[in-house]
């Protein structure tokens, strides 16, 4: 749901909204596995619509759908070290959403994001005298202080709306 922006943002192109499986296809990269060669050919796409589009910040959502197309941390590293170098190298300020097992151990799915990420923002869920909330919280931000509290996130109408979380009477969900 994209009820919460200005559409104005969509036909000014100022958010530009593309599907990975898009670029796939354009791609011939319609397979279950990635080799070493189709993540350079798919960080080169990246990179190039980039430039010609004058992103400059993007949103991969989620950077776990490539990942599980790749067959070894080794490779997960080398395509995610490999993106943020080209795209930072262009001054393109890059986020990756990348999903967590809730049982894992960590800030990332594969072990590797969280050693190479300037930042961590980690989103959850928080129960409290029944209900879910939504949680936010900087878990690392490179280069600058930071709180590592949770705070309660809500998105609404008008934007995102964040309140520090009041300690007691909680139970992790993920």
């Amino acid at each position: 749901n994209y009820e919460f922006f200005d559409k104005k943002l969509i036909t000014e192109r100022k958010l530009i909204l593309v599907d990975l499986q898009e670029i796939y296809v354009k791609l011939g990269l319609e397979k279950l596995e990635f080799t070493l060669e189709d993540v350079n050919v798919l960080v080169s796409q990246i990179v190039k619509m980039v430039k010609e589009l004058g992103i400059k910040r993007l949103v991969i959502d989620s950077i776990t759908s490539v990942c599980y197309r790749l067959t070894s941390k080794e490779q997960i590293r080398e395509f995610i070290l490999h993106l943020g170098k080209e795209l930072s190298d262009i001054g393109c300020t890059t986020l990756l959403v990348s999903e967590l097992l809730p049982s894992a151990q960590g800030y990332s799915q594969y072990g590797v994001e969280e050693a190479i990420a300037d930042g961590i923002i980690l989103l959850g869920n928080m129960e409290r005298r029944g209900d879910l909330l939504r949680t936010l919280q900087v878990i690392k931000m490179r280069g600058t202080t930071h709180s590592r509290a949770k705070y309660v996130l809500d998105l609404t109408s008008i934007g995102v709306l964040l309140a520090p979380l009041l300690k007691g009477g909680s139970v992790e969900v993920r």
